[in-house]
């Protein structure tokens, strides 16, 4: 061997040896500053707590409409899910006996009508010249009854003719008093005159309530809504305390979900909400909560809670499905962490594995809100802390190295 080959084969060895030796010193290094862990830093964000749950749209009330009467339907103009405004016609009745029975009633209002101008045109007149003649009668009874007990002071006539001359004017002035209340019986204040026009409110009374029975033939919406509910075909008979038809006023729709009991100390009536129906989960709307149950079901252990819908959208329909996020509380510019980073939880004294100085630290820490994965940090820990996210095994005080997840 020669020696050019020799020292190629020494130099050849020497840079092995080089390698060898620098990567043990990178290991030994490595191994120093302990394994790269998956870490999350502490920053300083608003943050919301929410209570999230499911549920269904319900109107606060269901507006049932029926037949006031007994008949049969001829016509129904509209179809379930239709969309109604108040007064829209929903179903016809047969109607003829109804308009036979207004007009027998107008004619009564007419016939009574006649009656008080018979009163006022013919016995009123008549009875006032009755009066008058009776009157004249009653003076020509004195005059003679008069002259008579001249006559008789004078002996030219006996007492019984001086008798007759009394009688006559007796009967004089019992037909002025009969004509006088005959008279008065045709005045406004007289009975004649008030059985008339009391018969003319009777019959005319007798008209309102046959009008209104006709308008029950027409049975119509008494509400702006939405109709959910028909239960009823032309040539059905229909008769009072049947629900025909059942609508869902519009405007006021609620939601009505339930919470898990746990969740109950949270939430206060008038707390805000967002929601969005699970057809169109890209459009959220507001609402306010309106309702808490003051019970627990005990199968369930869940609670009822109702919200009021503030804007309702046109594509809600009675009995979607909708989520909903209930605004329970918020903190401005608060520490947050991913809820995983945090061990015992749950447990009175919960903490966080943070590294300082390439060391893991036990810290413990005092949360506060939970929402969405994610817990607020109210005291043990400053913004920019590393901590390890999740729960990896690693023994406290030992090195080790963050590793960050991209952004």
């Amino acid at each position: 061997m020669s020696l050019i080959s020799r020292l190629l084969k020494h130099k050849l060895l020497f840079s092995t040896g080089l390698v060898c030796i620098a990567g043990l010193i990178f290991f030994v290094v490595r191994w120093q500053m302990g394994p790269q862990l998956d870490a999350q830093l502490v920053v300083r964000r608003d943050f919301v707590q929410t209570v999230v749950a499911s549920g269904r749209v319900e109107s606060p009330h269901r507006v049932d409409v029926g037949a006031q009467l007994t008949s049969t339907v001829t016509r129904i103009p509209v179809n379930e899910g239709d969309a109604v405004k108040a007064q829209d016609v929903l179903i016809e009745l047969a109607a003829a006996d109804l308009l036979a029975t207004e007009r027998q009633a107008d004619i009564a209002v007419t016939q009574a009508q006649a009656r008080l101008r018979q009163i006022q045109d013919l016995q009123a007149p008549l009875a006032a010249q009755a009066l008058r003649q009776a009157k004249v009668n009653f003076q020509n009874a004195q005059t003679v009854l008069g002259r008579s007990q001249d006559l008789f002071r004078q002996g030219f006539i006996g007492a019984a003719a001086l008798d007759e001359a009394r009688k006559v004017l007796e009967l004089a002035d019992a037909q002025v008093n009969a004509a006088e209340k005959q008279l008065e019986t045709t005045q406004p204040q007289g009975s004649d005159y008030a059985i008339a026009t009391a018969a003319i409110r009777q019959a005319q009374a007798a008209v309102d309530v046959a009008r209104a029975r006709s308008k029950f033939a027409v049975i119509r919406a008494p509400v702006d809504g939405l109709l959910i509910g028909r239960k009823v075909e032309v040539g059905d008979v229909v008769q009072p305390g049947k629900v025909l038809m059942s609508l869902s006023p519009k405007g006021k729709a609620q939601l009505v979900i339930f919470i898990d009991e746990k969740n109950l100390r949270l939430i206060k009536l008038g707390q805000k909400a967002l929601f969005c129906a699970d057809a169109y989960p890209q459009e959220k709307f507001e609402a306010t909560l309106a309702y808490i149950s003051p019970g627990v079901n005990a199968q369930t252990g869940s609670i009822e809670v109702k919200l009021n819908i503030d804007e309702p959208p046109s594509f809600l329909l009675q009995d979607m499905t909708v989520s909903v996020d209930i605004e329970v509380a918020r903190r401005s510019a608060t520490l947050v962490l991913p809820a995983s980073a945090v061990r015992e939880l749950g447990s009175q004294s919960p903490w966080v594995v943070r590294i300082d100085s390439g060391r893991a630290l036990k810290a413990e820490v005092q949360v506060g809100l939970r929402s969405d994965g994610f817990v607020e940090i109210l005291q043990g820990l400053e913004a920019g802390d590393t901590v390890l996210s999740g729960t990896p095994l690693v023994e406290l005080g030992a090195p080790v190295r963050a590793k960050f997840a991209p952004n």
